[in-house]
């Protein structure tokens, strides 16, 4: 940790710097990356985000971190390999407390041709030596095997047993929450001295200067700048105009497990008709299950919360009835969410066909825009911005560091293994469950019974976590802690019986100040 005196989350813009080294735009993902990258580079940092941490695309991903196996398989070699390097890197040293190995099962059935069933076999085995060249250990990413009939059922019963001659099963990485992983980027950029200020909107930018406005004060002020990174993803057009984009929407459902009884392992489900297409069926730790995706082209105004479609939800449903024994109806979805992906317009094609690589192109301004990418290679991608910015503006500036930089509250497996902490905070907050629990304890005066009871039936978010969001994370209102701290509004009936809990904890918090 740098000898800098730790900052914290904050909304808005009081007390916030007026010359910095880098500005960095939007707090997604990417942006978070960059202005950790930037400050454990020795750089001042200011990063800013018109809303609030995760409130873009960052929160709408299936919440896998992937290996590349569906570039590898579009001959994306260059792409499939970084990605399978990232995904290692996210496992095994930056991020082991908030991913997981997640066993993924592609079911044989009767819709499955032989040569199907070969070309997606060669798929998980090309998979298996991306895994290998990236360095990842089998004992992270075991290597796939095909399975029996029986062995099949056992570990998704709800499957449809006629017809069924197997399965395949591989691994790959799995988030226990996208917008978890963005919220400790960004607290542990803020722990190195980064200024991380939500409600603050960009109203203008130059490569030397950004104008902001503070979204609790109504009050605009200039920011000096030696570099500008523009980390807005979707919206990076609407900050630089020589950005062109090409968005599509992804779309997720969310079921209750009941929906798809016994499911130990995630279903890619075969779509019928397509010979490299899957809808994946996803368990969570949380009781739910998440059904998706879909590759939709977007056009017009981009919307900051953009809409699943009825056909889309349609389509999903559809699929997975076909693989499993029983017929999901739309009264199962008890919620659904869409993110937009901020393709790079290369041309003509389809949404589905555009590669998922990134890029960093710097406007006549100066301003550095990244684009493209996808959660998984968010480090790489924040490391290239932060050269290209470091290259044009001339900063003095220390190599790159993240590559081997653990997040707060990582640690090896085996030692957050042995964690005595209730094992809800350890998977969101690694070795830094204590800090959660001994906090909230002098925030509120309660007892850890008090605060590590579930807030309603059948929501296991706990006091303890949405008063951490207050005092350590930057959460503003209710919306900020059932949407992004924890991720409760994805089931709009959740969510209700949640709102007391995120009253009191804002309430409690306030106390305090």
């Amino acid at each position: 940790m740098s000898g800098r005196p730790a900052t914290t989350i904050t909304p808005g813009l009081t007390g916030a710097p007026a010359e910095v080294d880098v500005v960095v735009i939007g707090l997604g993902i990417t942006g978070v990356g960059v202005a950790l990258d930037a400050v454990t580079r020795g750089l001042s940092v200011l990063a800013v985000d018109a809303h609030d941490l995760a409130f873009g695309t960052s929160r709408w991903s299936s919440k896998l971190v992937h290996g590349g196996l569906r570039y590898l398989a579009k001959g994306q070699l260059g792409v499939a390999h970084e990605s399978a390097v990232e995904r290692g890197i996210l496992m095994e040293v930056t991020a082991p407390h908030l991913s997981h190995p997640m066993p993924m099962l592609v079911p044989l059935n009767s819709s499955v041709t032989r040569l199907q069933a070969a070309v997606t076999r060669a798929g998980l085995l090309g998979g298996d030596v991306l895994r290998r060249t990236a360095r990842t250990s089998a004992e992270t990413l075991p290597a796939p095997r095909r399975l029996s009939a029986t062995e099949t059922l056992q570990l998704a019963p709800a499957l449809r047993p006629s017809g069924l001659r197997g399965g395949m099963l591989s691994w790959d990485g799995q988030l226990e929450d996208d917008a978890r992983l963005v919220t400790t980027i960004a607290r542990t950029a803020a722990a190195y001295g980064a200024h991380v200020r939500t409600r603050a909107r960009v109203l203008s930018a130059t490569g030397t200067s950004v104008e902001l406005r503070d979204e609790l004060t109504g009050k605009t002020s200039t920011v000096a700048a030696r570099a500008v990174v523009n980390a807005t993803g979707v919206w990076a057009g609407e900050l630089v105009e020589e950005v062109t984009l090409r968005p599509s929407r992804g779309t997720h459902l969310v079921l209750r497990q009941e929906s798809l009884p016994g499911l130990q392992v995630s279903v890619f489900a075969p779509v019928p008709g397509e010979t490299n297409r899957f809808v994946l069926v996803l368990p969570q730790p949380d009781g739910t299950v998440y059904v998706g995706l879909t590759d939709e082209p977007v056009d017009g105004e981009i919307p900051d919360v953009p809409e699943p479609s009825e056909p889309e939800i349609g389509f999903l449903l559809d699929v997975v009835s076909a693989a499993f024994a029983r017929q999901l109806h739309r009264d199962d979805v008890v919620g659904a969410f869409a993110g937009l992906r901020p393709l790079i317009d290369a041309g003509d094609g389809s949404t589905a066909d555009l590669s998922r690589r990134h890029a960093v192109l710097t406007s006549r301004s100066g301003v550095v825009t990244i684009v493209g990418g996808k959660l998984t290679t968010y480090r790489r991608m924040a490391e290239d911005a932060v050269d290209a910015a470091v290259a044009h503006a001339g900063l003095g500036a220390g190599p790159c560091r993240t590559r081997a930089l653990p997040l707060l509250g990582a640690a090896p497996r085996d030692r957050l293994a042995v964690l005595e902490q209730p094992a809800r905070l350890v998977r969101r907050y690694g070795t830094d469950a204590e800090l959660v629990l001994t906090s909230a304890r002098e925030v509120s005066g309660l007892t850890d019974a008090e605060l590590l009871a579930p807030v309603a039936p059948r929501v296991p978010v706990t006091l303890a976590e949405l008063l951490f969001g207050v005092t350590h994370e930057g959460a503003a209102d209710v919306d900020d802690l059932l949407d992004r701290r924890t991720r409760v509004g994805l089931v709009p009936a959740d969510r209700a019986l949640a709102v007391p809990a995120a009253e009191r904890a804002l309430e409690l918090a306030r106390r305090q100040r």
